[in-house]
């Protein structure tokens, strides 16, 4: 149990150093590095937290910040599989390390041993901003195929324009010269290009709003009031949760018109936020009933 919070410690941190430090990145890894090798000396598991920081540098690389990730959602999969294999094999120990001494000294109940607080402090850790890598991640991959399948091929990219369908076509001998074509189409490209892009029947023209960039805090909220009652056993408070963010979407949903987009760009975000929730907060009540 005490590997698998070191390790969504690790993994989680590291995306919050990415996220807050912008120059020097490199110190600040090396200083949570030690900062956490140094912990898991003192909870008697050196080697579960070597192993944990080369996990979490195996994740910045095959989950970066921006654009596609490098292996999809196969990483977050392994990762969870991973932690559960540490829950099931290494179960809590009553007095590990020192830490582990000190702990169960002044410790309330003996019920909850070092190793579940470890295990809950990676798991929220891990929830604030892995929790939105993971969901970014989700999204991206989900537009990426659509784009694949349903965005036609530009100009720039060799598709053929109206000009060239009627120059690739046969010709005769009163057709007007391919330039001519061309040079008639042109025109047309550049009104086409300064009229504003059709819009669905019932969507409101306008300019385009300021896009608040609250989701980040939102986001890491939501996941954690999840996990905290479901812990808890407030399962009519989670239901509460979720109804709440779908009544607030209604009309930002409603308002999506025929494409269906916004919404099912809600459902996944909000589907794998709460996935990513559930299943921590099941792997710390796997690691408590292990114990």
């Amino acid at each position: 149990m005490i590997a698998a919070g070191l390790l969504l410690l690790a993994v989680g941190a590291v995306d919050l150093l990415r996220q807050m430090v912008r120059t020097r990145r490199w110190l600040a890894f090396t200083l949570a590095a030690v900062a956490l090798v140094v912990v898991s000396a003192g909870l008697d598991a050196v080697i579960a937290g070597l192993l944990a920081v080369a996990v979490a540098a195996i994740w910045t690389w095959v989950m970066p910040e921006r654009g596609p990730a490098r292996a999809g959602l196969w990483p977050v999969a392994l990762l969870g599989l991973t932690a559960a294999a540490c829950v099931v094999i290494a179960r809590g120990r009553p007095r590990p390390g020192p830490l582990g001494e000190l702990w169960a000294t002044y410790r309330p109940t003996d019920t909850v041993s070092v190793d579940v607080i470890l295990l809950v402090i990676g798991c929220l850790v891990f929830l604030l901003e892995s929790g939105n890598a993971v969901v970014r991640i989700a999204l991206r991959s989900e537009m990426g195929e659509r784009e694949a399948v349903q965005t036609p091929p530009s100009d720039a990219a060799g598709s053929p324009s109206v000009a060239d369908g009627a120059a690739n076509a046969p010709r005769r001998a009163d057709d007007p010269p391919a330039d001519a074509l061309r040079a008639a189409d042109r025109p047309r490209r550049a009104r086409s290009d300064a009229l504003p892009a059709p819009t669905e029947p019932g969507d409101p023209v306008s300019t385009p709003s300021p896009v608040l960039k609250g989701g980040r805090l939102i986001g890491p909220l939501e996941r954690i009031l999840v996990f905290v009652l479901t812990l808890a056993g407030a399962y009519t408070l989670i239901a509460a949760v979720f109804a709440a963010k779908g009544i607030v979407r209604f009309p930002e949903i409603s308002a999506d018109g025929r494409s269906g987009n916004r919404a099912e760009y809600f459902l996944i975000g909000s589907l794998v936020s709460w996935v990513s929730a559930l299943a921590a907060a099941f792997l710390v009540w796997w690691g408590v009933n292990a114990g």
